[in-house]
């Protein structure tokens, strides 16, 4: 699905050379909630795939609410200010 996961490898939730991460270090601590989040948002990404072939515009747009509003569940979560 998405692979988002390989991107937020251990030391991830570190500022390195001048970055600074927006990943909050309970990502990595609780990873039973951030699973349950993973699984929600590939749920309703899929979806929106699913509903985006049949051309609907209303329906693609809830979806595409709903999908958004699965990424916003983890950014409250584990993403810093």
């Amino acid at each position: 699905n998405s692979g988002m996961g390989a991107l937020y490898v251990p030391g991830s939730d570190k500022d390195v050379k001048g970055v600074k991460t927006r990943v909050k270090p309970e990502f990595f601590t609780k990873q039973q909630e951030v699973g349950k989040l993973a699984v929600k948002f590939n749920q309703e990404a899929n979806e929106l795939a699913k509903v985006s072939l049949t051309g609907d515009v209303v329906a693609i747009k809830a979806q595409f609410g709903k999908t958004g509003g699965a990424c916003k569940g983890c950014h409250d979560a584990f993403r810093k200010e």
